[in-house]
């Protein structure tokens, strides 16, 4: 039987998400904060719901994209919080990036209730969002991966069980790190290149043949280039991911010294003002120096 889906969280990801699961064929319902991506999905077919409250008791599988550990926490567990309304038997993913510890806390919470959990944040992006070409990692129970499989596939297109819970917002983390050194190195790469007056379609071209390709460079270097940065990922969202991924790193007592120094470039652009620009935007924080 096709479980009636409810979404929660409706922004840059979470709107085109939803709106694949009901092309897929689920029915979808769905709440989010401001009431426009709301009226919009309506308008496609998509139900809206009055309350939370409404939608965990109407739905068996629900699904939350939120900004931060404090958000998933007070949607999931709060004094009118999905697990106050769920079914027993009913499935909760959060495919939000939040804390490892935030997420295995919220799936003992949820079993007591005979709710099951799965962390399943995501990476690809707005476009891998729109294109439901997401990659989608996943940690919980195995069996309940295996329940949620044709919803992960209506969404993305690498759907990885990553391990029990909290495995998938470490591997998501594991990804945070590697793209957000990625855009540091290409930003200075241009900066480097352009500020020597090569023409910055040569440097990606180039980069772009050699070992240095990567989803960033193709994705990001051209609009980097030209210092457009519409968000498609916004750089103060990547600033919440490197804290958790300082934070992660303490509880195993690893020092990460590259990525402690973008966490303080994101902070810095985030300062600046920026931090509703695209995550590439930390190529704003690279530039000259006084002589």
């Amino acid at each position: 039987m096709t479980p009636q889906i409810g979404f929660i969280g409706l922004g840059i990801m979470g709107k085109p998400m939803a709106r694949n699961l009901h092309k897929a064929g689920f029915p979808v319902m769905i709440w989010n904060r401001s009431r426009q991506p709301m009226d919009e999905l309506a308008g496609e077919g998509l139900k809206p719901a009055d309350s939370i409250p409404t939608l965990a008791q109407r739905c068996t599988v629900v699904i939350t994209m939120l900004p931060d550990s404090a958000d998933v926490a007070d949607v999931v567990n709060g004094a009118t919080g999905l697990l106050q309304y769920m079914s027993p038997g009913s499935l909760l993913i959060d495919m939000s990036t939040i804390l490892p510890e935030t997420a295995r806390q919220l799936a003992a919470a949820a079993h007591e209730r005979g709710v099951t959990m799965l962390d399943a944040p995501v990476s690809g992006g707005d476009k891998g969002a729109i294109a439901a070409t997401l990659s989608i990692m996943v940690g919980g129970d195995r069996t309940a991966f295996e329940r949620a499989l044709p919803i992960f596939q209506a969404m993305g297109k690498t759907i990885t069980y990553c391990g029990s819970s909290g495995a998938g917002q470490i591997v998501k983390a594991c990804n945070q790190i590697a793209v957000a050194l990625n855009i540091a190195g290409v930003a200075e790469a241009l900066a480097l290149g352009q500020a020597a007056g090569i023409d910055p379609d040569i440097i990606l071209r180039v980069l772009g043949g050699g070992l240095a390709q990567s989803k960033v460079l193709e994705l990001r270097g051209p609009t980097m280039a030209q210092k457009t940065f519409v968000p498609g990922f916004r750089a103060r969202l990547h600033l919440k991911d490197m804290n958790i991924i300082q934070a992660t790193a303490l509880t195993y007592h690893l020092q990460l010294p590259f990525s402690s120094l973008a966490q303080k470039h994101f902070q810095m652009l985030v300062e600046r003002g920026y931090g509703d620009l695209d995550h590439s935007a930390l190529a704003l924080t690279v530039g000259h120096v006084d002589e």
